[in-house]
């Protein structure tokens, strides 16, 4: 329910040979690995509960809570 309320986890970053980018997953603390286990599992339950025609378009949503929004955004028209 989190990752539908809050969205996915945004990667930290880090400075790199005074370059800033987001951690690998593999550099994540364990909390945050299972923040984003979490979020590609929410994510998928609610793909795989749609049909078809309302797959295909939310299939480029990046995360639960995108999928969420633009069904919930699409029903009230």
């Amino acid at each position: 329910l989190e990752s539908i309320e809050n969205g996915s986890l945004v990667y930290p970053t880090i400075e790199e040979n005074g370059q800033i980018r987001n951690k690998r997953y593999i550099e994540l603390t364990e909390q945050e690995q299972l923040q984003d286990d979490y979020d590609v599992q929410a994510t998928n339950i609610v793909l795989q509960g749609l049909p078809l025609d309302v797959y295909s378009l939310v299939n480029h949503c990046q995360s639960a809570k995108d999928i969420w929004e633009s069904q919930v955004t699409h029903a009230r028209y």
